[in-house]
């Protein structure tokens, strides 16, 4: 009997331990289990905050291309480009312009975007898909073309473990600085081309002393303008007032120089690539400046008070 109960204590000792060691290993097994995942929730994570950093940069090489080869085309042909959100769609996703290869485009298309992307979700073991892309142009400040790339971006582990959704909205700014108005290249046949660049003036005349304006104007300087186009209506050749306009003064000395009759009316560029001609003033101090008062243009450049109207 004593040994009989010796023995059926040993046994329950027993189990107990061999039930203690099994919940203690599937606890360590879960444990284990768990920070894995967790490990490859935070590598798919980085790898997805890594590629919302790196899609604006992307889509920012592309639109600047892209509004690179408008301006070329516009000089080299004379005509404005019909429609720009239009001809975006065109070469961001097939690389062509008006049908024509643009090698520029060769490592800038949305295929090659998709193509980077897998390149680097294959070193992580995973998927990534750009899903209903929509690309489109915008103007929303006078000095930065604006834009936007609408995705939806799925990204997924190969082994099924976590995979991540999200609708996106992608933008980046694009400065129109140093790109040709188009509005001087059709007009000039492109024999004057003029490079957007902001006047460095805030006032133009201080009493007597013109010589910001003098600078403004034989330079053809551009200064924000709601009466006036767009850097993206310019390409259009849609010459309506814009919010987020821009203008310059025709400097008619560098169409002299280079054999184009000029017309006598407003060097205000819009009204002097225009059929329209308003009531001209000149401007003493200046040879060949001749303004406008359509949109309040002698205020503006400060010579109100001595404009001689003819």
């Amino acid at each position: 009997m004593a040994l009989g109960k010796k023995g059926m204590i040993f046994t329950i000792i027993t189990i107990s331990l061999l039930s203690l060691f099994a919940v203690s290993y599937s606890a360590c097994y879960l444990i284990q289990d768990r920070s894995a995942i967790n490990k490859r929730i935070n590598t798919l994570n980085n790898f997805v905050a890594s590629v919302e950093q790196d899609l604006p940069r992307q889509l920012f090489i592309s639109g600047y291309r892209s509004v690179f080869l408008f301006n070329k085309r516009i000089l080299d042909t004379g005509s404005y480009i019909t429609d720009v959100n239009s001809s975006l769609n065109e070469i961001f996703f097939n690389g062509t312009l008006e049908g024509v290869q643009q090698d520029l485009m060769e490592d800038a298309t949305f295929t090659a975007m998709q193509n980077f992307l897998t390149r680097n979700a294959n070193k992580i073991n995973a998927n990534v898909e750009l899903l209903d892309p929509k690309i489109s142009l915008v103007q929303e400040d006078p000095w930065n073309l604006k834009i936007i790339l609408n995705i939806t971006l799925i990204i997924e582990d190969k082994g099924g473990l976590v995979s991540w959704n999200r609708s996106a909205s992608i933008e980046s700014y694009i400065p129109i600085k140093d790109f040709e108005d188009p509005l001087y290249s059709t007009n000039t046949l492109g024999k004057v081309t003029n490079k957007i660049n902001q006047t460095p003036y805030l006032t133009f005349v201080d009493g007597a002393d013109y010589t910001n304006l003098t600078s403004h104007f034989e330079n053809s300087y551009y200064k924000a303008s709601t009466s006036a186009p767009s850097f993206l209506n310019r390409l259009q050749g849609n010459l309506t007032a814009d919010q987020n306009g821009i203008e310059s003064l025709v400097n008619p000395q560098k169409l002299i120089d280079q054999g184009i009759s000029v017309q006598y009316k407003s060097v205000v560029d819009y009204i002097y690539f225009s059929s329209d001609n308003p009531q001209k003033y000149t401007v003493p101090a200046i040879n060949n400046l001749i303004l406008d008062n359509e949109d309040n243009h002698l205020a503006i450049y400060n010579v109100s008070g001595v404009a001689v109207p003819v």
